[in-house]
């Protein structure tokens, strides 16, 4: 048992770099009797056969039929689908010949073979033939049953195109997670495959756009199917598209009727190895049209310019203890669920004690499992004047809507500072960083310049100018 296993195994290592070929040329067996074809067979991966230059001439050989045969090989999860087309050559007598080198042209892809020589022997009456090369002495009569053409059966998928939406009614500014999802059932995965996937979905992702609508869109590297339940059966669901979309108006997302076209093979009603089991065909699937309505906020002052989310607060302090005119910073972090984009920075109404300057923002976004989360800092330079405990509840007040509650709701900070020493309204050198243009004013001169200093250096370098021009004009003509 363990002989065999092995011998599997090995068996399985060698045919590995042929997988890795996608296009390969294939010679036939030497020596073989006179009674047999010899063949010369292309071989593809994972595609169709859609252009090729002819099979070359052999000296001593006379073309025959072509047949080509399908396997599908399943390793590790990964299923790989191996075509090949053969030639069949007759040969004319018994003797020697060669198959000099040549290259053929297959689906744009020149490949090369070394040639061999072929040996013919005389017939073997208890041959025993190999698979896909028929035996040459056969009755006449028998020749049209070979050429028959196979019946081919249109098989019933199980197979639909849907695009999802989270949310039939939204809010003007609150997100609605859109996909388009094409599922396929597990067992009629040889039925369908897709077709010129990249520009059918040019075409799709314009229809789906929404021009009154902020898009985040989730970025899809390749379209890998995911193993789903849709009424108690085993499904295939490719996630062609997804985004969460904010309306900015009243105006609802419509999306029209969206078409996928697809490969569709009819199967053999009764295979064999010298025609292909499948017969190609196409098929277009439709999804439904969806509409989502958009609803305007409730009543409130500031209905047009509040953000739309779940939101929380996180604030921190670089110091809870400063002295006078020493600068700290402040962290007003807004994080949760919603377009974070469209967040600006809090506009703070500090006491006059403290000054408040432009914030450093950040943004951290993660799109994931049909959401949109992240977070939003704005770091804040305080610079304190006066001393005394002071509340950044008074400095912020971030209202926002919560289309979960349907209400508004405010974020107000929560931490104190403490600001000790003696007042100082005359200090006028901050301990703030001003970059480096400030850190030499101490070791510059302060001596005071007169504003016509400059002037009287520009009179006086044109005074001594003119005296150089009129002595040069005088050295000149004297010679």
């Amino acid at each position: 048992m363990r002989f065999l296993i092995r011998n599997i195994l090995f068996c399985l290592l060698l045919s590995v770099p042929a997988w890795a070929q996608q296009v390969s040329i294939e010679l036939g067996k030497s020596p073989l009797p006179i009674n047999q074809y010899y063949t010369i067979s292309i071989r593809l991966q994972d595609q169709q056969l859609k252009e090729y230059t002819p099979f070359p001439e052999i000296e001593g050989f006379k073309k025959s039929s072509k047949f080509s045969s399908e396997k599908t090989i399943t390793v590790g999860g990964n299923t790989n689908i191996i075509r090949t087309y053969t030639q069949n050559y007759a040969a004319l007598e018994e003797g020697d010949y060669v198959l000099k080198p040549f290259t053929m042209k297959v689906n744009g892809q020149t490949v090369q073979s070394e040639g061999m020589t072929i040996k013919v022997t005389p017939m073997q009456a208890n041959a025993q033939q190999v698979p896909n090369l028929p035996d040459l002495v056969t009755p006449e009569e028998d020749a049209p049953a070979a050429e028959e053409q196979p019946e081919f059966i249109d098989k019933d998928d199980n197979a639909f195109l849907t695009l999802y939406t989270s949310k039939k009614k939204v809010f003007v500014g609150e997100g609605v997670t859109v996909a388009l999802y094409f599922y396929l059932a597990e067992e009629d995965q040889r039925l369908l495959e897709f077709y010129d996937f990249a520009n059918q979905m040019t075409g799709i992702l314009r229809q789906v756009k929404q021009p009154n609508a902020w898009e985040e869109t989730f970025d899809f590297t390749e379209i890998t199917p995911e193993n789903v339940t849709v009424r108690g059966e085993p499904y295939l669901r490719f996630r062609l598209y997804e985004a969460v979309l904010y309306p900015i108006n009243l105006q609802a997302l419509t999306f029209p009727q969206l078409q996928l076209k697809m490969l569709k093979f009819k199967i053999a009603k009764n295979p064999n190895l010298l025609a292909e089991d499948r017969q190609e065909g196409y098929k277009v699937f439709y999804s439904r049209e969806k509409t989502v309505e958009v609803e305007e906020l409730p009543p409130h002052p500031l209905r047009n310019v509040v953000p739309v989310g779940n939101y929380r607060l996180r604030e921190s302090l670089s110091k809870k203890q400063v002295p006078v005119n020493k600068s700290f910073n402040y962290m007003f972090e807004v994080e949760g669920e919603g377009n974070l984009a469209a967040i600006v920075a809090p506009s703070p109404t500090p006491p006059p004690a403290l000054e408040f300057y432009p914030p450093d923002v950040r943004q951290d976004v993660t799109r994931g499992a049909g959401k949109v989360l992240g977070a939003k800092t704005f770091s804040y330079t305080v610079l304190p004047r006066e001393p005394g405990e002071y509340g950044l509840s008074k400095a912020f007040e971030w209202i926002y809507f919560n289309p979960t509650t349907a209400a508004y709701d405010t974020l107000r900070p929560v931490l104190k500072v403490q600001i000790t020493g003696a007042s100082d309204s005359d200090a006028m050198v901050l301990s703030r960083d001003l970059g480096t243009f400030y850190n030499i004013i101490e070791n510059e001169d302060n001596t005071l310049v007169s504003l016509h200093f400059f002037e009287s250096i520009k009179r006086y370098t044109n005074i001594i100018l003119l005296l150089l021009l009129a002595v040069s004009a005088f050295v000149f003509l004297k010679k």
